[in-house]
C-alpha cells in the first residue's frame, strides 16, 4: 500500500466517480474478475489503483483506461454532444471482491 503515500486522500476521494453497472461491465466482472469505475478525465492509473485501494480495502492488480467519446444528438435543427467520460477496468487480485451492496 506504498502507493497511497503519494497522493492526498482528498483528491483520491475525487477520482472515482461511479461504478458502471452494464451488461458488458458484468460479463467483465464475472469472467476477469474486474470492476468497471468512471472517472475523471485527468485521473491516472496510479491514482486510479490507489483510490480503489483505499476506499474498498482490497488489493489491485492492474487497471486500464479507455476514453470513451460522447455521442452526438439533435434536437430539430441544432446539434449538441454529449460529455466524453473515462472508464477504468481495474482488475483485482485472485480472491479479491468488491460487493456495491455492503458499501451501501
Amino acid at each position: 500500500m506504498s502507493t497511497l503515500v503519494k497522493f492526498s486522500e482528498e483528491r483520491l476521494l475525487k477520482v472515482l466517480l461511479a461504478p458502471v453497472i452494464s451488461e458488458k461491465a458484468t460479463m467483465v466482472a464475472e469472467k476477469h474478475e474486474q470492476v468497471v469505475f468512471r472517472v475523471t478525465q485527468d485521473a491516472t492509473k496510479p491514482e486510479i489503483k490507489a483510490a480503489v485501494e483505499m476506499l474498498f480495502k482490497v488489493q489491485v492488480e492492474s487497471v486500464q483506461v479507455a476514453n470513451r467519446q460522447g455521442k452526438q444528438k439533435r434536437s430539430g435543427r441544432f446539434v449538441g454532444r454529449r460529455n466524453h467520460t473515462k472508464r477504468a477496468f481495474v482488475c483485482l487480485k485472485p480472491g479479491q471482491e468488491i460487493n456495491f451492496t455492503e458499501e451501501a
